[in-house]
């Protein structure tokens, strides 16, 4: 399991979500992301279980479940300032919010 967050989106993140050292933010799928209608990635406070990814940054745990390695494996996540939004890259899949007619085919 893979995954790489930029300090400019976890600054983003603690700065609107209101977050202290210590708390605990879980990365998830999500079905239905906004205007795709598809896959997105979720954000919420909660407590990691045993077998969760995880990654301290900035004195704040993010992790991810094991149900949910399928989609973040290898993503990155950013914080694009010029256009005020998270990015999201997924480099197995040609279209992240659809990945399961776009996975990309392995050489």
């Amino acid at each position: 399991m893979q995954l790489t967050l930029s300090d400019a989106v976890v600054t983003l993140y603690k700065k609107e979500m209101e977050l202290q050292p210590g708390e605990s933010i879980r990365l998830f799928v999500r079905v239905g992301g906004v205007g795709s209608g598809g896959f997105s990635v979720g954000v919420m406070r909660d407590t990691p279980p045993k077998k969760a990814y995880e990654i301290n940054k900035q004195d704040v745990t993010f992790f991810v479940t094991e149900d949910d390695f399928w989609y973040v494996d290898g993503m990155s996540i950013d914080y694009n300032t010029d256009l005020d939004r998270v990015e999201f890259h997924q480099p197995r899949f040609l279209d992240a919010a659809h990945p399961e007619e776009h996975i990309k085919k392995e050489a």
